[in-house]
């Protein structure tokens, strides 16, 4: 099923170059992303919406000469693919040209990931997915709290033909059960997982966890804002990366003098330390990007220093180097994207981590979080769903949310210590790997009453 999927996605994309090469480009290069999605959604303890949808789409990038004119459809037909090729080319034909415009990829030896294919996923059912939520309710109501979220299980084909000769087609499964719970004196928790194979998720587990966390925050209390020593949660780590990802960690962000990177400095401690690996199994593996070019493991953080940043074909071009795999689909405003980041652990454990706080906060996750100063790495945001205040190295309560303004660069260097367990989490475009982390020092700059 996994090959057919990946063979029929890819004679697709084949087809659709073939009409864009008869319509007069002079290159062209044909993505198709096809999905089998299903969604099982909770609230109030009982599930109030089960979905299942399949979803293609054509997306076609047309190049005569130095302009560059992209066109999507979801039609598959032979009068929708001529359609698209059209609309394609009268779009290239009246933009303006790219200076720099270095064509498209040639091909790369790419290798299958088995690990990013699991059978289970693919034939997962909504019995299947109401059991798992079952046992989050169950938790929820022995914690005496309300549950809401949902467990979601898909397919994926990519697939790439352009006229270069890359012929790029695979298929990947994902599922993901994450969890919101509500309990009396406005206690809130939150809990999550994803996995390649949904069998692989402990449902029971992320509920108790979050229903948990919805009781202990009960009836929390206001603190004044600050300066605090922060223990991290995997939910709250992932937007690190994330940021550090969007904001420096791509080679158009160096390129446009707006990122933080400068191979050789130093912007961690040395406990930190961040690849980007589309074949790492304990991710959301990938084999290859949205432009048929084979993924390569990049160092970004070594020991906290910066080793590199992520290119796609235009961004290596410039630079005199080769893609690494990180592109997009066109068009494509955000440049490289590192999709499969996977932060190296530690030696802490949870305990360790929370011991070693004599007066700080524990954060579930945040919330709303936007740059203020890009370059900096400055970021405003929200805690969420779990704050406590620590003292001794003992959980004392929870505290209300906070507000804060903080430099993502500083978080890095003030890490002193980074948890051995890992969870494997969604992000803003791809997966992550994370630990858990305390940070020496984390500016909380507003409270909230309510």
């Amino acid at each position: 099923m996994n090959d057919e999927r990946a063979h029929d996605t890819l004679a697709l994309a084949e087809r659709a170059l073939r009409h864009a090469m008869r319509e007069g480009a002079t290159e062209a290069e044909a993505l198709v992303m096809t999905e089998d999605a299903a969604l099982t959604r909770f609230a109030n303890s009982e599930i109030h919406q089960n979905v299942a949808e399949t979803n293609v789409t054509v997306n076609l990038r047309f190049v005569v000469g130095k302009r560059v004119g992209v066109a999507s459809s979801g039609r598959t037909d032979e009068e929708g693919l001529r359609t698209l090729a059209a609309n394609a080319a009268a779009i290239a034909r009246v933009v303006e040209e790219l200076d720099d415009w270095s064509g498209l990829p040639e091909p790369t030896p790419i290798k299958e990931v088995a690990a990013a294919y699991a059978a289970a996923t693919a034939d997962y059912s909504p019995e299947s997915r109401a059991e798992g939520v079952r046992a989050v309710i169950a938790a929820a109501d022995v914690a005496g709290v309300t549950a809401y979220g949902s467990f979601s299980t898909g397919t994926e084909s990519t697939a790439v033909a352009n006229s270069r000769g890359i012929r790029a087609g695979g298929t990947r499964t994902v599922a993901q059960l994450l969890t919101v719970s509500m309990g009396p004196g406005g206690g809130t928790g939150y809990a999550e997982q994803a996995a390649v194979d949904a069998t692989a998720i402990d449902a029971a587990a992320i509920g108790r966890e979050s229903a948990e966390k919805a009781r202990a925050t009960a009836n929390a209390v206001a603190i004044d804002a600050g300066d605090y020593p922060v223990v991290l949660e995997e939910y709250a780590v992932v937007d690190l990366l994330d940021m550090l990802g969007y904001l420096g960690f791509s080679a158009l962000a160096v390129q446009e003098e707006r990122s933080f990177v400068e191979i050789g400095r130093r912007i961690g401690s040395e406990l930190v330390s961040i690849v980007d690996d589309g074949r790492d199994p304990a991710g959301l593996p990938m084999a290859f990007d949205y432009e048929g070019v084979a993924k390569q493991r990049v160092t970004l953080l070594e020991a906290g220093v910066c080793r590199g940043v992520v290119h796609d074909a235009q961004t290596a071009a410039r630079d005199g180097v080769t893609s690494t795999g990180h592109g997009l689909p066109a068009p494509n405003p955000y440049g490289p994207y590192p999709l499969n980041q996977v932060m190296a652990p530690g030696d802490a454990s949870r305990a360790d981590l929370i011991a070693g706080l004599d007066r700080g906060l524990l954060v579930t996750r945040f919330h709303y979080t936007n740059p203020v100063h890009p370059k900096l790495a400055v970021i405003t945001g929200m805690t969420r769903d779990g704050t406590f205040l620590v003292e001794g190295g003992r959980i004392a309560g929870p505290v209300r949310n906070l507000r804060f303004t903080q430099s993502y660069l500083d978080a890095m260097a003030g890490t002193v210590a980074v948890a051995r367990e890992r969870k494997t989490l969604k992000g803003f475009l791809g997966g992550a790997v994370v630990p858990a982390l305390r940070i020496d020092g984390w500016t909380f700059t507003g409270t909230t009453e309510h």
